[in-house]
Formats: C-alpha cells, structure tokens, sequence
C-alpha cells in the first residue's frame, strides 16, 4: 500500500505548471465540476432542511416590513 505524503500549496502549483497545457486545461475544468457538484449538493442539503423545517412549522410566513416589525427596537448604546 502506498503511503500518502502532504504537498504545500506551492509544491502543488509547481507540480501542476509542470504539466502540459492541455492536462493544466483539464485539471481546471475537473476542479470546477467539482466546485459545481458540491455547490449543488449544498443547495440540495439547504432545501431539504427548509422543507423540514416547513413541515414542523418552524417557518413563517411574510414580508420584509412583517419580520421588521416583530425585530425588537433598541436604542442607541451610549458608553
């Protein structure tokens, strides 16, 4: 089995600018699929808990004014 070692960041890029162009290509759009699909994910994760929470009756309903007007007021702090 082979053992896995850390690479600094640098190490990494000078690693990757060692590779022809077309491979640095394709490492950009593999990492950015990567960056979509887990964006997605999350999305995906975020409205299932909403509908969750929905479902509980831990959502309301309203405007921007309506929740406004439920935030208490508080004045200015004067030191």
């Amino acid at each position: 089995m082979q053992t896995q070692q850390a690479v600094s960041f640098q190490e990494a890029l000078d690693i990757i600018e060692s590779f022809p162009d077309y491979q640095q290509m394709d490492l950009i759009d593999i990492d950015k699929k990567q960056i979509n699909r887990k964006g997605r994910e999350t999305i995906a994760k975020n409205i299932k808990e909403a509908k969750g929470e929905y479902s509980r009756g831990e959502v309301r309903k309203g405007t921007v004014d309506d929740i406004m007007k439920e935030m208490p007021v508080s004045g200015p702090t004067v030191n």
